[in-house]
């Protein structure tokens, strides 16, 4: 049984989802990416993204909480890879508050992103996640994801480069 609350998203978890959104990313890519493009993250922008995406359903958005508080969300619909079958969801984004990473935040939002694609009629999932986020490969490993070797694109990040992989799994 996990600590961690799941549920849909509200449009009143935008700023908080925003909040997450800038801090995981800023240390998580810490080094891999320019600092001044880090700094320059702005949780007004996401917050403004992710209140469009839950009012729209684009993705659909959960979050998770403890202690009524979020400390998490994913998004998560069908893949948007061009050629793929009508029953390939994808994760499009999962975040944790670094204060709660490696507290099984990740795996309950996992949990009910992959209960809400398996009500979509999806089989497969898919992520994309950059090669040198070596704690996202490693989340999304143990989750059972496979790395599709040949699906390697290149990003510009705050511009520098990045290599991006696609991970699958079955929905099981």
């Amino acid at each position: 049984m996990s600590r961690y609350q799941v549920r849909p998203a509200t449009a009143r978890d935008a700023k908080a989802i925003a909040e997450i959104h800038v801090a995981a990313w800023q240390t998580a890519y810490q080094g891999l990416v320019p600092d001044e493009h880090l700094k320059s993250l702005s949780v007004e922008k996401r917050q403004a993204f992710w209140k469009e995406a839950v009012e729209m359903f684009e993705p659909q958005v959960h979050v998770a909480t403890e202690d009524g508080r979020v400390v998490g969300f994913v998004g998560f619909d069908r893949s948007r890879d061009k050629g793929t079958p009508s029953t390939t969801g994808e994760i499009w984004a999962i975040y944790a508050a670094p204060s709660h990473w490696a507290t099984g935040v990740g795996l309950a939002l996992w949990d009910a992103a992959r209960d809400g694609l398996v009500e979509e009629g999806c089989t497969k999932v898919t992520v994309w996640v950059h090669l040198r986020n070596e704690r996202a490969l490693r989340f999304h490993e143990l989750a059972g994801f496979k790395r599709e070797m040949n699906s390697a694109k290149t990003v510009a990040v705050g511009g520098v480069k990045l290599e991006e992989i696609r991970l699958q799994r079955d929905i099981a």
